[in-house]
């Protein structure tokens, strides 16, 4: 891998919302619904509900994936890791082929709206708006994400507009020329269930803009918070829009026209807006559209960028490409995009893109509700997904089943470009990518527990992507490092005994098996070696009996030697700081996220140093938990906090989330109690949430 391939997590919940929303509101809204309408008439509104409906299984289970796995790339990466690099090579170049036309057919909508007012050739205006696109994109997903918001908050405010004063046309005036209403909507069903079915597969690419969170989700601040809230918001809406803003333009627009309605938004506008001077309503509408294929257009240059960047991490792609400039961007991923959007606004014809981009997305998230069914057979422990898909394993069945059937209801056109895609994408892995890459996906994990292969790197890997979320929201680390016990070994002593000490240490203060507390932590487990560190080892384990985590350091000033692997095989070097972290049996991978978060402590310079310098209890701890997250007070007369000497703690009021860990008294450190009376020259540990510290640090000078 070339130079620094790193992406800055920059993008917020609104910023999710908007990318996921933004990349909906273009060809979806302001040209299908004519179009669409030609398969089921009247009811293509309702169409469009059943197909928001429809992408509900694939919503839960991309959210569900990347929540666990936030990386760029989105669908590629979840093929790559959950069904291996041949499949991931086929969703990876399918998806950004389809991703890159339909942001191509976007940003010439763009160029079409302009020329409803301006004399001006669409495609020059579609070349110009895409070298926009590239240079926000160069600059950073932050930029991108504004310009995104300013695009989303515009066009959903046109949006709205034009759903009430639609609706009030519609229901509170009275119509005074062309079909009555009962027209509009007879027969409601053209074709019949059939006919709503091929609709909701035609217009399911109005929906694509859900993938584009994926592809960005490595970006994303609180992914585990952030990605299924906004895209939950984002089909919400969407559907609502979708749903009456096509429902206006059936109940507005002659039957007839309807159907050959190119431009229905704007054609139903001209009956609205009449509060509105001149052609003002139009205007706006023309504007939405604009914004709408705009934000489409960068959304999708922002997102399908990131398939060759991830591609090339994985060497499924040449390496050069995950190269990211000062500002934080894959800028040669970015040219190359930029460059294929070009060639396809300049020479290719918009027709049949939506029936092409549906058809090979349905097929990718038939794959992605197979890969949530995958990850969780493969019992791949650092898969620990923030949200979970409801209803598993029937979502995803469901939403196999629905891809499957609309496929075959969107014509053999559309099944052929499917098959053109993978078999171009199998040709591109076989002759280039297969003898670059040496990893199977988790598919071989559940393989393995009927007695086959696996690939025990992915589990490192995932436990890298664990360690980079950090911790959950109610992981008790911080508490757990204060309760912890430290044990300071002068005298020489062997890896064996050392494990028989802590273990019967654990067992006295929590009555639970000493024999169990040695099987567990002797036994090397799969994920071990991305958490070794020199000098240090962390051993862990899980015991019934145990009702919250527990941790044992031991800091040997001599050294232990401690055996590698299973055959006995002693290291090298001379293990001095020992972790030894106790989790209750069902909370596996809470304990994993611990572990994390204690591997980015131990990751500090001179960290072996700083812990044998440290010559206290509290300081070592402190140490340990070093962050926006506590800070000392030491009780002195004459001080503001003067007035807490003789009190018991329970006695003391603390902001709410504040918690007082620890207390040193007298050169020793332990964990209070509520009726701990505090004394004069105690030093209390206080943790907590960062705002109500920080009141605290402004009331209290730190000691």
């Amino acid at each position: 891998m070339q130079g620094n391939s790193r992406l800055k997590k920059e993008l917020g919940l609104f910023d999710v919302f908007a990318i996921s929303t933004g990349a909906m509101f273009s060809s979806g809204f302001f040209l299908l619904p004519g179009l669409a309408s030609q398969y089921t008439g009247p009811s293509v509104f309702f169409a469009y509900l059943v197909s928001g409906i429809f992408i509900l299984p694939a919503m839960f289970s991309i959210a569900e994936i990347a929540t666990a796995l936030p990386r760029s790339g989105g669908a590629y990466f979840f093929l790559d890791r959950s069904l291996g690099p041949l499949m991931g090579t086929i969703g990876g170049l399918g998806t950004y082929l389809s991703l890159v036309f339909k942001t191509a057919f976007a940003i010439i909508g763009i160029g079409a709206y302009a020329a409803i007012f301006w004399d001006v050739p669409v495609k020059m205006v579609a070349v110009a708006a895409t070298m926009v696109f590239m240079g926000l994109n160069l600059i950073g997903a932050k930029k991108t994400s504004g310009l995104q918001n300013f695009f989303i908050v515009f066009l959903l405010v046109v949006l709205g507009m034009f759903i009430f004063d639609g609706l009030y046309t519609v229901f509170f005036t009275e119509k005074v020329e062309g079909p009555s209403m009962n027209e509009h909507f007879t027969p409601f069903f053209t074709n019949g269930i059939e006919g709503v079915i091929t609709t909701a597969g035609f217009v399911f690419v109005s929906y694509l803009g859900l993938t584009k969170v994926a592809s960005v989700a490595e970006e994303i601040k609180k992914p585990e918070r952030n990605i299924p809230m906004g895209m939950l918001l984002s089909l919400v809406v969407t559907s609502a829009v979708y749903f009456l803003g096509v429902f206006i333009m059936v109940a507005l627009i002659d039957p007839v026209q309807f159907a050959n309605e190119l431009a229905p938004a704007a054609t139903a506008t001209k009956l609205l807006f009449k509060w509105l001077p001149g052609d003002t309503g139009t205007y706006l509408m023309v504007g939405a559209a604009m914004a709408a294929f705009a934000s489409t257009g960068n959304a999708g240059l922002l997102s399908s960028s990131r398939y060759p960047f991830a591609m090339g991490r994985d060497r499924l792609f040449p390496p050069k490409f995950t190269k990211v400039g000062k500002s934080g961007t894959p800028y040669l991923s970015i040219l190359l995009t930029t460059g294929i959007i070009l060639i396809l606004i300049l020479t290719v014809s918009e027709e049949g893109i939506a029936k092409i981009a549906s058809a090979f997305q349905l097929f990718i998230f038939m794959m992605i509700n197979f890969s949530v069914i995958v990850f969780r057979k493969s019992n791949i422990e650092s898969y620990d997904p923030g949200y979970k898909s409801p209803l598993y394993p029937w979502m995803q069945v469901a939403g196999i089943f629905i891809s499957l059937v609309l496929i075959i209801y969107m014509g053999w056109i559309s099944v052929l470009f499917v098959l053109f895609v993978m078999t171009v994408s199998f040709l591109w892995y076989y002759y280039y990518a297969r003898e670059k890459v040496k990893r199977e996906g988790a598919i071989f994990h559940w393989f393995a527990l009927l007695g086959k292969y696996q690939y025990s790197e992915l589990e490192n890997e995932f436990m890298v992507i664990l360690k980079e979320k950090g911790l959950r929201q109610g992981d008790p680390f911080d508490e757990t490092i204060a309760r912890a016990r430290i044990s300071n070994i002068e005298r020489e002593m062997n890896f064996e005994h050392l494990v028989d000490f802590v273990s019967e240490t654990f067992s006295t203060e929590m009555h639970v098996s000493k024999e169990a507390l040695v099987n567990e932590f002797l036994t090397t487990s799969a994920i071990e070696p991305a958490l070794i560190i020199p000098e240090v080892s962390i051993l862990y384990g899980k015991c019934e009996g145990v009702d919250h985590p527990s941790l044992h350091i031991v800091l040997s000033s001599r050294g232990i030697r401690k055996p590698v692997g299973k055959g006995g095989i002693s290291s090298e070097d001379y293990i001095r700081v020992f972790f030894f972290l106790v989790n209750p049996p069902a909370e596996s991978r809470q304990q994993l996220r611990m572990l994390s978060r204690l591997v980015d402590v131990i990751e500090r310079e001179e960290f072996v140093e700083e812990m044998f310098d440290h010559k206290s209890h509290r300081k070592i701890k402190e140490y340990l938990l070093h962050n926006e997250r506590f800070f000392s007070i030491r009780l002195l007369p004459g001080t503001e906090q003067a007035g807490m000497i003789g009190q018991p703690l329970k006695a003391v009021e603390w902001p709410s989330g504040v918690l007082v860990a620890l207390i040193e008294r007298d050169s020793e450190t332990f964990a209070p109690h509520g009726d701990t009376v505090l004394q004069e020259h105690d030093v209390l540990t206080l943790i907590g949430e960062p705002k109500s510290l920080s009141r605290l640090f402004d009331k209290y000078l730190m000691q």
